[in-house]
């Protein structure tokens, strides 16, 4: 049966799936970068995806140079033992993961693709050397402490720091930045003028910018530390999230002669496509269900959640963007009030939390059975 197996499964299917999983990690994930721009009024939100979907790729290429500790930590090894080594493993994991991605992106919840890939690891590990061959103290140490410790931190933090924050950034909505082009005429050789154009970037009262002739491109100051905020979130959950997913897929890539700077480089335009074609569902759901916010709190939200998360990056610990962002709104939400906070709408985002390990679980359970059985 185990040769059998094989042909069915080989490493190009598996890289479809992978590649699959990527798209949908982008269209779940764009959100948790960009909702704060939607949801205080700094943009529309296919603006706001297309900024995100930029830095997306660009932190998933970066994560070939940055982030490589996460390739062993999602790769099963020390979590199953003895690990599979053939594909049916870890079309399980990739098909159970997508499927509740996909499922929870069609729904327009937001939900953690790293929660998922746990959850799938461990359903499909169960069919595979059962309970006994799962190292449930490693999951409980590096997966589930950090998962559940990160959106609590990003919640504590901004409501400990968010109202200094905003009061320290806040006076930025008087200034803004400008892009002056101005005509300037050159003598030459008489009678002789020519014309040249000089452009400058000033830093002035809003007041000074909006009525300057000279100017072509103006913004708030506090917006354009809001779009950058938002840049380094998406550019974050890139390099979080692509060695996760490449992890499930490295090995076939390797067999295919592809190097992992190829492998990477593949995943982040996955998740790039994904967040631009299919991202605006579940902004919707964190720009405008969960709480109001104001671009000054928007860029705090934001900021707490880069830093988190990228040095999570760092270290190899497997936070989830979605947890750490959605942690932080909250968090804005409790600043202003708990009345501001649509509650409706934050127990299906929790109730959705609590379902994804179980149901990416199940569904890599299904999809390994169903593996073999069609072998």
């Amino acid at each position: 049966m185990e040769a059998a197996a094989k042909p069915m499964l080989d490493p190009l299917s598996v890289l479809l799936l992978v590649s699959t999983l990527a798209f949908l990690n982008g269209a779940n994930d764009i959100s948790k970068g960009i909702a704060s721009l939607v949801g205080s009024g700094v943009t529309r939100a296919r603006t706001a995806v297309l900024w995100g979907s930029i830095w997306t790729v660009a932190g998933g290429i970066t994560a070939a140079f940055a982030a490589q500790g996460l390739i062993t930590a999602f790769s099963g090894n020390g979590i199953v033992a003895p690990l599979p080594e053939d594909y049916a493993f870890l079309s399980a994991i990739a098909g159970g993961t997508l499927l509740w991605i996909g499922v929870a992106t069609w729904t327009g919840l937001p939900v953690s693709t790293t929660h998922a890939i746990i959850g799938a690891l461990i359903g499909a590990g169960l069919m595979t050397v059962g309970a006994e061959g799962i190292n449930w103290g490693v999951l409980l140490q590096r997966f589930f402490v950090p998962l559940a410790v990160s959106p609590l931190l990003a919640l504590g933090l901004v409501v400990v720091l968010g109202r200094a924050l905003n009061r320290r950034f806040g006076p930025l909505h008087r200034y803004c930045v400008c892009l002056h082009r101005e005509a300037i005429r050159i003598a030459t050789q008489p009678p002789a003028l020519a014309l040249s154009q000089e452009t400058t970037v000033i830093v002035g009262e809003t007041a000074d910018c909006d009525c300057e002739p000279a100017t072509v491109l103006s913004m708030n100051a506090m917006d354009a530390l809001h779009w950058c905020s938002a840049g380094a979130t998406c550019f974050a959950r890139g390099l979080n999230d692509a060695p996760k997913i490449l992890a499930l897929g490295l090995s076939a890539s390797l067999a295919l002669g592809l190097s992992p700077a190829a492998g990477f480089i593949a995943t982040a335009i996955a998740m790039g496509l994904g967040s631009l074609l299919a991202g605006l569902r579940v902004t919707e759901t964190l720009a405008k269900k969960l709480t109001p916010m104001s671009p000054e709190e928007g860029f705090v939200a934001n900021l707490i959640t880069s830093v988190l998360v990228i040095f999570a990056s760092q270290l190899a610990l497997p936070v989830s963007t979605t947890h750490v962002s959605t942690g932080a709104i909250i968090g804005l939400g409790l600043n202003r009030s708990p009345q501001s906070i649509h509650w409706k709408t934050m127990w299906h985002v929790a109730a959705a939390w609590v379902l994804t390990l179980p149901a990416a679980a199940f569904f890599a359970a299904v999809v390994y059975w169903l593996t073999r059985l069609c072998a």
